[in-house]
């Protein structure tokens, strides 16, 4: 590997300007974090408090090995809906190491709205399930949660991917061996009562736990029994004389301390391998991509400068260097462990997808991972490109990425639009861990072609008529739609409905890719397998 050597001056003004801008955007987001954090609000916290409770993040920092990161996932879910009255959906979900292992973590913050489940909550929990079934991570769930949110029942409760599918991928990564256990820390009713009870392993807190099918108001309404919760369902009941809990704690500290204990019981898994070397800081600031991260996404990006301040010692292995340029391949190391990367240039050719196809095979069969640093527009567009088979050698690039056995890291590090968003590993595509820039944008094109394209076809409409198109009402047509592809197209709306795994911070890149690498370790890479690609 050779090291690359970076064109941009740090004393320009275009630098120092997208710096300023960038830096802007990253203290709006730190503080929207901020705020989120204080969950559902003094009055609430002060009444958790109140009965002796930690809050889910102190939960948090408490179970996992000290002096270790949490990666939180999905932080700003549910941001800008609901009045903002469920801060991060009301649940805290990551990747946290427990007794040295990387674990997922599901924490139900019980100041917002008592835990309670929305859409997103639920959406949320099962991608954290999602994570630990492709990374086999044992799962661990700090259950304080009044089930479902009764007013949005119809949303969350009947449909494939609605809460039943909670206790579905319970009983499915259960079976994979991948260790299922549950700290009932609060309320734990109706539904929600399965999560502990289709555990491995359930400790519930004195005088604070409580697990029943239904609660007292519903046992009076159906039987007229009259019934506190503990008599029902507390940490006594369930621990000398029903069996659904197997641990009793006196408190949270203690439930999380017997939770680290029974990590010293579970078995280690086998771990894939990776030739691994001493780990070089790059070679250029990773702070200096605050001036490169695009502002305006038309402005183009040499993503070798982005690369160069990602990988060890800026080393960096190109493949196909000459070929198609508006695609940067190549291998590197992060952290020490072995990468290959396939960042935009630029559009999307026929060249260019046979190129990243080539790559992503060398790759998988390398077993080696792949990060995809999207920066795309999408594919090239025009009667030329249709005849040279544009749509064929795209599919097979599509195909590649697919079916690559190998884990897949994707960083949205400017625009991810169209089919691109696809072809560099979207959301759709299955990576194991997709996180966006806070100047990054998603949308199904740019708003200006978007408003061209509407724009067009509704002045076709007029023409077929035989009618002049009306100038004023067509440029109202075109502000509203670039008004709805700005805000639609925002990173904070895509975090807000999970379409990634949450927002970070530039300089965090290299390390959140490193922890996600370490992760995929814990299951073995598959063997290739690719289906027909279309000669």
């Amino acid at each position: 590997m050779y090291k690359l050597s970076s064109n941009i001056s740090t004393d320009s003004a275009g630098f120092k300007e997208k710096r300023e801008a960038n830096l802007k955007l990253l203290e709006e987001y730190k503080k929207k974090i901020r705020e989120i954090q204080e969950g559902g609000g003094e009055n609430a916290i002060d009444k958790h408090r109140s009965r002796g409770k930690l809050l889910a993040r102190e939960r948090i920092d408490l179970l996992i090995d000290p002096d270790t990161p949490f990666m939180e996932l999905s932080a700003m879910a549910a941001y800008n809906q609901y009045d903002n009255k469920f801060p991060s959906a009301g649940i805290v979900t990551g990747i946290g190491i427990i007794r040295g292992r990387e674990s997922i973590i599901v924490a139900n913050d019980a100041t917002v709205k008592g835990g309670t489940y929305i859409s997103e909550t639920i959406k949320k929990h099962l991608r954290a399930q999602e994570i630990a079934m492709e990374n086999r991570l044992p799962c661990v769930y700090m259950v304080d949660s009044g089930g479902v949110f009764l007013p949005d029942q119809a949303k969350v409760f009947p449909d494939k991917f609605d809460f039943g599918r909670i206790f579905f991928n319970q009983a499915r990564l259960s079976a994979e061996g991948i260790p299922q256990l549950s700290i009932v820390m609060g309320s734990c009713t109706a539904g929600g009562a399965y999560v502990p009870a289709m555990s491995d392993e359930t400790i519930i807190v004195k005088k604070q736990g409580t697990i029943f099918i239904g609660g007292p108001p519903l046992v009076k309404a159906a039987t007229g029994e009259e019934v506190t919760a503990e008599e029902l369902g507390g940490a006594d009941v369930h621990t000398s004389a029903s069996g659904v809990s197997d641990h009793f704690a006196e408190n949270d500290k203690h439930a999380i301390q017997i939770c680290r204990n029974i990590f010293e019981t579970l078995p280690l898994p086998e771990r894939q391998t990776l030739d691994l070397a001493p780990i070089e800081e790059p070679a250029y600031d990773p702070e200096e991509l605050y001036g490169i991260a695009p502002i305006e996404i038309k402005q183009p990006v040499d993503s070798k400068e982005i690369i160069m301040r990602l990988v060890d010692g800026s080393k960096f292995h190109e493949f196909k260097q000459r070929y198609a340029p508006t695609m940067t391949t190549g291998f590197a190391r992060i952290m020490g462990y072995p990468v290959g990367i396939l960042a935009n240039n630029g559009v999307l050719f026929s060249e260019t997808s046979l190129k990243g196809t080539h790559f992503i095979e060398l790759c998988t069969h390398r077993k080696i991972p792949i990060i995809f640093l999207q920066n795309i527009t999408g594919f090239i567009v025009g009667k030329q490109y249709e005849k040279q088979g544009i749509a064929r050698d795209g599919a097979k690039l599509v195909h590649a990425v697919a079916n690559a056995t190998v884990p897949k890291f994707s960083i949205i590090f400017g625009g991810s639009f169209g089919a691109g968003n696809y072809a560099m590993a979207g959301r759709a595509y299955e990576p194991r861990l997709l996180f966006m820039w806070p100047n990054a944008r998603i949308s199904v094109m740019g708003g200006d072609q978007a408003a061209d394209v509407l724009v067009t076809i509704k002045r076709d409409q007029f023409k077929a008529k035989n009618k002049k198109a009306p100038e004023e009402e067509l440029k109202k047509l075109r502000n509203e739609i670039l008004k709805k592809y700005n805000y639609e197209g925002s990173a904070y709306y895509s975090t807000s409905r999970l379409w990634d795994d949450g927002i970070i911070d530039q300089v965090d890149t290299r390390k959140i890719l490193a922890m996600g690498i370490s992760m995929s370790l814990n299951r073995k890479f598959p063997d290739p397998k690719f289906g027909v690609f279309r000669m």
